[in-house]
């Protein structure tokens, strides 16, 4: 290879790097906030069913900070944490808009809606969201067409490949118990993707409804060791009774596959699905455009950049289950 090649590979290569690095770069510039006066703070409502979910709001908190949002300096958090109920959801969000803030965010889908419910002027950004399509938070993905846009967890699009996760560890489960709580949509759908999925796989799901702790307990009751391989965990309000679920797997030795970490880490054998900390961070680019002034209905709708596949190893010991070492090659982390 001659000098000038060699010089022009280089350049090439410095130029690429430096077009990557700008983009970066620019997009954090331009998310940094407008200069205000000393007195001006800006001001974001969050409500949030806390527990499993704080990761999101500390994600959101971390990435804002690095875009020169400082809690204390030029934002302040309204909270309103309901600690995994939803029975006051409406009182709630009245609080925090009596309080006057430039802007709302919320975690998780019920959390979502309450906020479309109580304002169609302040601008609204959501974390953890089922389907914000079919909820009516907004027109489409790519116009929201609303107050309102966010980051979604597409738990019905990925039941499917929940699916073949579990396959990969328990290659024998050909008969898997789900419990559908049938009046919510992400619920019916994410049934729907496991069915079509199943099918192709040569797997019977053995659905049954619930809408409350104690329906959970007697289909579980009704449902014998040995009369089914697994139990898969289907997205709904109904995962505030996954211990049930866990208990009964670990009693009758089979797996149980969930779509939420902290699922696998109560005791769940697998989980495939966004994280929390990540979906955070990613719905930080969406808060700090806001409060630059953009619009909601004219920022698009995002799906998780990130998705974790977490296996519980003391869980698949419990059970007698030797996990293949291509499955744990491919793990990006293991519960002990």
């Amino acid at each position: 290879m001659t000098t000038k090649k060699l010089i022009k590979m280089l350049l090439i290569g410095v130029g690429i790097c430096l077009f990557f690095f700008s983009r970066g770069y620019s997009e954090e510039f331009n998310l940094t906030p407008k200069k205000r006066s000393e007195s001006e703070v800006h001001r974001v409502g969050v409500l949030t069913p806390g527990m499993a979910f704080d990761p999101v709001f500390r994600g959101l908190q971390e990435r804002l900070s690095r875009f020169g949002y400082k809690e204390g300096n030029n934002i302040e958090f309204i909270m309103e944490d309901t600690q995994g109920s939803a029975s006051d959801l409406a009182p709630r969000m009245a609080k925090l808009l009596a309080a006057k803030p430039d802007m709302l965010y919320t975690v998780g889908t019920l959390h979502a809606v309450a906020a479309k419910q109580a304002t169609s002027n302040v601008p609204v950004v959501f974390a953890w969201v089922g389907d914000p399509v079919q909820a009516r938070l907004i027109a489409t993905y790519a116009a929201p067409n609303t107050n309102m846009t966010g980051v979604s967890t597409s738990s019905d699009s990925l039941s499917g490949k929940r699916l073949e996760a579990l396959l990969e560890v328990a290659p024998k489960a050909k008969r898997l118990l789900a419990i559908v709580a049938p009046k919510e949509y992400v619920a019916r759908s994410s049934f729907r993707f496991l069915q079509e999925t199943a099918k192709k796989l040569g797997v019977q799901v053995v659905r049954r409804e619930a809408t409350t702790e104690e329906e959970v307990k007697q289909v579980l009751r009704e449902t014998p060791q040995g009369s089914v391989d697994a139990i898969y965990h289907i997205p709904s309000y109904l995962g505030s009774y996954i211990r049930l679920l866990i208990e009964k797997a670990k009693q009758d030795k089979i797996p149980l596959v969930v779509h939420e970490e902290s699922m696998a880490e109560k005791g769940a054998l697998i989980s495939y699905g966004p994280d929390f900390h990540s979906v955070g961070v990613q719905s930080a680019r969406l808060v700090a455009k806001i409060l630059k002034g953009e619009k909601p209905s004219d920022i698009p709708s995002e799906t998780p950049e990130k998705l974790l596949l977490v296996l519980n190893l003391s869980t698949a010991k419990a059970i007698g289950l030797k996990v293949p070492h291509k499955v744990m090659d491919r793990v990006d982390r293991l519960v002990e």
